[in-house]
């Protein structure tokens, strides 16, 4: 899994240790031996020290940023602060990880890989869903070319939660606020990824839950020359449908969302082993292609931690970063003209 080296481990600090701190980040830097985990600032409750003793939980960002020893800092705050703090740590000497969304818009997305490119430092972008089990199998199956032309291809992010967040930042009006940058970026991303930057967008944005006051359910198509590409979640899906679709000229393929990773986090276990980011033969997806019976395909492992050893390597060696700043860029630029779409009611030039 990771290539050893007796290299200064590198000190990294999280802006969080919230629900995204606990299960994506601190498990993985903690176990990398190419990170050391230096604590995390904590406005109110104190429990990264608990939870990983040594580490220190620092009172402000100032204290984490004014710290010489931290060389990487995870911005894993609500999407509305993600500029600002991760301008100030670029600024401060760090290199940065930004959760998605990168920003609140491109030209915010834009200023932070200019900033990054100024001060040389990376910023990379955290697209742990490249890492699913069901992605990387979809695009196991997208890249053998057994689908031929591929002309239709259809990913969702749904969920059945009609009662709003508590976190207030996720629901009240504001820049960064909803789904189409809390669910949509790892859809946009993961089509990208896969096919490009398309020609054309069209969105259809909605609010659909009593009293909100945030979008909570798109559909986004990304047009190509020979391919479309619909990007679809909300919040009122009781009965789960497949959460990806590949239509080509030789057969489809369609799979269920069902990585183990996040649950498995969230309870606590430790992201090692041979069983880790294994998908039960029940998930497995389904390939039917013409002139042969339908066939389950087992699904790919998952592993996040390809995304911290990606880190590892482009800090200590160089490599280029698996999710650069111009990939959180292309995303912001699918946002904007998703909310342009619906602003005139057209389909978008890209």
């Amino acid at each position: 899994m990771f290539i050893f080296t007796s290299m200064k481990p590198i000190e990294t600090a999280l802006l969080s240790f919230g629900m995204s701190g606990r299960v994506f980040h601190a498990p993985f830097i903690q176990l990398h031996p190419g990170f050391n985990l230096r604590g995390s600032w904590e406005r109110s409750n104190k429990k990264i020290e608990n939870a990983y003793p040594g580490t220190t939980s620092y009172d402000s960002m100032e204290a984490v940023l004014a710290d010489p020893s931290i060389e990487l800092v995870i911005v894993n705050t609500p999407i509305y602060s993600h500029f600002e703090y991760a301008s100030a740590a670029l600024k401060a000497g760090k290199h940065v990880v930004v959760e998605k969304a990168f920003t609140c818009n491109t030209a915010e997305a834009e200023a932070l890989v200019s900033l990054a490119q100024e001060v040389d430092k990376k910023i990379i972008v955290y697209q742990n869903r490249r890492w699913d089990s069901d992605f990387l199998t979809l695009k196991k199956v997208h890249e053998s070319g057994v689908l031929g032309e591929i002309v239709e291809a259809e990913f969702h992010f749904d969920r059945y939660n009609p009662l709003m967040s508590p976190k207030r930042h996720k629901e009240d009006a504001g820049p960064g606020a909803g789904i189409v940058t809390d669910l949509g970026p790892h859809l946009i991303d993961q089509a990208l990824h896969l096919f490009g930057k398309p020609t054309h967008i069209f969105a259809d944005l909605r609010k659909t839950r009593p009293g909100t006051e945030v979008i909570d359910l798109f559909e986004i198509l990304l047009y190509y020359p020979a391919l479309r590409v619909r990007l679809k979640s909300g919040y009122y899906f009781k009965e789960p449908i497949p959460a990806f679709q590949l239509h080509g000229t030789k057969g489809s393929f369609i799979k269920t969302r069902s990585d183990r990773q996040e649950v498995d986090l969230d309870k606590g276990l430790v992201p090692m082993g041979e069983n880790w980011g294994v998908d039960a033969p029940v998930e497995f997806g389904l390939l039917h292609v013409d002139g042969s019976s339908p066939e389950r395909v087992p699904s790919e492992k998952g592993e996040y931690m390809a995304f911290y050893e990606n880190v590892f390597q482009s800090l200590r060696y160089g490599a280029s970063p698996a999710v650069p700043g111009e990939d959180g860029i292309a995303s912001m630029r699918v946002i904007d003209a998703a909310y342009e779409s619906l602003e005139k009611q057209a389909v978008i030039p890209f």
